[in-house]
């Protein structure tokens, strides 16, 4: 190796150190995976990619980017939401490396040796018209040597953009990166289960708050604010920040319920007007949860529960309050417009049109039109005209949503 090339192999491993050191400062595991699979291929500068977790002995497919078909293309997203699993076995090219915990290179996908045990699946191909050739594929092995997913990246490209096979130096570079990547998606499963047993407690007390409704209000707000981003100029660095704590934040957007009194909250019918003025206290309630706000998420989270039930036009509540600590407070006129965190506007969005959505309780679930007809008639009412605009651009995306996390 010439004094060039040498050179620039250290400046290249700098740079992924430096990277894996950001890893670990990321909580929400699909913003993880995000920018795992956007650095490992930046590092091997492939085409598209994709990421695989284990999920009860099998592996789930968690997280695709492909630049030549979804490029500047949001609506891709859907495939983020698929819900596509593969056995862990040796007949596929993921689960025979999550079997055998070791790397696999592979020259061209359409010409695999018969005498191996695996071959390349054509599916994705034929229905997008891509055509995959070099692929490497690499386990995700945590510190105790536990395979917790699979990275998998295919046609790595040279300067001028042809198809290449993936290099030793490729591989080398990548192993390197997925050991930190593995410890990092362990502590995002960590405080996702931590967050979702927050949920389960909720559930106790509330049926409605169900893992499926706080998952799919999370996804759709997540992708409500890449588009808003998207429109508004928002710097990447800031855009990924603010995913990964939007998620949690929103998935807790209701967990102030949990002081709400058991014949109000279970009650199968419609509440009386002191009843709702009480249920109306949720939205404190969830604030005080968080009012220490030692992190970020936590300052998101006081912000959505808060707020999530203000309206665009003034009518929502539980308004300005100066100081929702006191024990004895009054709500105040509703916040309108942009007074209302652009956090709160997304989530209320998102909760009101999952909750017509599906079935509920106390009511059957509405016919698509016409959620779609009320979401319409509410916009620069109950909604930030804006973000309605932006719900219908993404609906494949919502629908997609919608199907991952069925109730």
């Amino acid at each position: 190796m010439n004094p060039i090339e040498q050179s620039l192999n250290e400046n290249k491993l700098k740079l992924i150190i430096e990277k894996m050191g950001h890893l670990h400062h990321i909580r929400d595991i699909n913003a993880l995976l995000d920018s795992i699979l956007y650095e490992t291929r930046k590092i091997t500068n492939a085409d598209s990619g994709s990421i695989f977790l284990v999920d009860n002995d099998k592996l789930r497919f968690s997280y695709v980017q492909n630049d030549t078909l979804f490029k500047n293309d949001l609506l891709c997203n859907k495939y983020i939401y698929s819900n596509q699993e593969i056995e862990i076995n040796s007949s596929s090219l993921a689960g025979f490396v999550a079997q055998k915990g070791e790397p696999l290179q592979i020259e061209d996908a359409y010409n695999i040796d018969d005498s191996l045990p695996f071959q390349f699946n054509v599916y994705f191909d034929e229905i997008s018209s891509y055509k995959t050739k070099s692929i490497f594929v690499a386990p995700l092995i945590t510190s105790e040597r536990e395979v917790v997913g699979i990275l998998e990246l295919i046609n790595a490209k040279d300067n001028e953009g042809n198809v290449i096979s993936f290099s030793e130096e490729h591989k080398l570079f990548v192993m390197q990166f997925t050991n930190q990547a593995a410890v990092a998606i362990e502590r995002a499963l960590m405080l996702q289960n931590i967050v979702l047993r927050m949920i389960q407690i909720a559930e106790l007390r509330d049926p409605e708050e169900t893992q499926g409704h706080v998952n799919r209000v999370g996804a759709i707000s997540i992708e409500l604010y890449q588009k808003w981003a998207e429109k508004h100029h928002v710097p990447k660095n800031e855009v990924n920040r603010y995913k990964d704590i939007l998620r949690i934040a929103s998935i807790l957007h209701d967990v102030g319920k949990v002081g709400i009194p058991d014949h109000i909250l279970k009650k199968n019918g419609k509440l009386t007007p002191e009843e709702y003025h009480e249920m109306k206290r949720h939205t404190i309630y969830g604030a005080r949860l968080f009012s220490e706000k030692k992190n970020d998420w936590e300052k998101l989270a006081l912000e959505i529960s808060l707020n999530h039930h203000e309206k665009w036009d003034g009518s929502g509540y539980p308004g300005k309050i100066e100081d929702f600590s006191l024990e004895e407070y009054e709500f105040g006129t509703g916040k309108k417009g942009n007074e209302i965190p652009l956090s709160a506007r997304i989530v209320a969005l998102a909760d009101v049109f999952d909750a017509l959505i599906n079935k509920r309780a106390y009511k059957d679930p509405w016919e698509e039109d016409k959620v779609l007809y009320h979401l319409k008639s509410e916009s620069g009412k109950h909604f930030d005209p804006e973000l309605v605009d932006i719900f219908f651009e993404i609906y494949s995306v919502v629908k997609a949503i919608q199907n991952k996390w069925q109730q």
